[in-house]
Formats: C-alpha cells, structure tokens, sequence
C-alpha cells in the first residue's frame, strides 16, 4: 500500500504549500494528493475551496481573480506546474483532483492534461474528479491517462457502474460502511485516513493508496521503515 500526502503533510503545515509537500517528503509519503482549480487567466493552481476566505483570510472567488492578483493575497499559492517539478524531481506519485462544479465547465481538465502531456510521465500520475462527466472528458482527451472515480454516498452505485475510471476513491467512511468496495476489481485511492485503526484497516483489506494528512504517522502504524 502507498502513502499519499493530503494537500501535502496538511496536519503540520499549510494545507497546498510548498512547506506542506517538502513536509511529506521528510516524512517520507510515497505520493502527493492535490486539488487544483483556475484563476481567471487559467493558470491551474492547488487550492480547495472556491475562494479564498479559510486559507488566506480574505474575499475573492478562485475563478474571479488573476494568478498576480491571488498571489499577493497568498503568496505561499502553489501552481500544478510547479508540484509537477517537485513530484518529478523528488520521484514521488501524484493524484490530482479537478474541482467541480466551477465556472469554466471542464476547461481545468484540458489545462491538466496539456500541463501532463509536457511531462515524460517519469512517476506515476492519476487524475480523480468527483464528476463523471470530467472522467469521461479526460478519456477522451487523453485514453491512457489513469483515472479515479472519487464516491460520494448518494452516487457511488452511478459512479461504479458507469465511469471509465479503473480506479473509486470512497472516503474511509464510505469503505467502513460498504464492505462490496473491497470485493469489485477496482483499485482503491481511500481518503482520509488519520486514525490507527483506519489506517490498519485499509492495509488488511488491499488498498492500493492511503491518502492521508499525517504520512509520518502511517508510516509507523503500518511498520513501513
């Protein structure tokens, strides 16, 4: 099972930054997990929320302002290219999550895609949307992009049936609750995983990645040396 570091080693830093990810390498996660949303003049940056106002304590709206414009009110704002060079250069995995739903329709995907299809694919890089008319776009775009199909409880069953996807993400709540997850074919990316006992439980039931806000810690619970 891999390691993934959610938003970056998001316990102790701040979630998307730069410190959050060179915090998961020291703590020696397998991987990087990330959000990524456009600014109105495109640039694909690592950000969660539409706007801005629990990260960076102001007002604005991610899809409303230029990338100089958010930059000065959160200058620790990362782009995607430049996780890209850290994930490549450091040789750690990446899942890259487009936000829905977002203004510019499935745009973020075509700008992911064009970004990935500049990298030699060096490491291993999986694209997840809670949207499946987003996977299904990225199939289109890109057939051998690897993609996850990300569960919400009341469109898992949808999802399951219908997505290209080769691999779901169900919450930990979700897998603990629905034990046919752990029986299909599926790969499974199951978020987030911060408590011993989860995190064990994903081991004994063949997760193949652990998305978690504190690599450090699962690192230990699961013996990994």
């Amino acid at each position: 099972m891999k390691i993934y570091a959610h938003r970056g080693a998001s316990k102790d830093f701040p979630e998307h930054t730069l410190r959050a990810y060179n915090g998961a390498i020291a703590q020696g996660a397998d991987g990087f997990e990330c959000d990524v949303r456009l600014t109105k003049d495109n640039v694909a940056i690592l950000w969660h929320d539409a706007d801005l106002k629990r990260c960076a304590g102001v007002s604005g709206r991610v899809a409303e302002m230029k990338y100089a414009q958010l930059r000065r009110e959160y200058p620790e704002v990362l782009t995607l290219e430049e996780l890209l060079i850290l994930a490549r250069e450091n040789k750690k995995e990446l899942a890259i999550e487009t936000k829905h739903p977002v203004p510019t329709a499935n745009k973020i995907e075509k700008v992911v895609i064009d970004l990935l299809s500049q990298e030699k694919q060096s490491i291993e890089i999986s694209i997840m949307s809670f949207s499946w008319l987003a996977l299904e776009r990225i199939k289109i775009m890109a057939p051998e992009q690897k993609t996850v199909a990300l569960l919400e409880k009341h469109q898992s069953k949808f999802m399951r049936r219908f997505s290209s996807a080769k691999a779901i993400g169900p919450s930990i709540e979700n897998l603990r609750r629905d034990s046919t997850l752990v029986n299909e074919s599926h790969e499974l990316f199951v978020w987030t995983v911060d408590k011993d006992e989860d995190m064990q439980f994903c081991e004994r039931n063949g997760v193949k990645v652990l998305i978690t806000n504190t690599p450090s810690l699962a690192r230990v619970v699961l013996g990994y040396h």
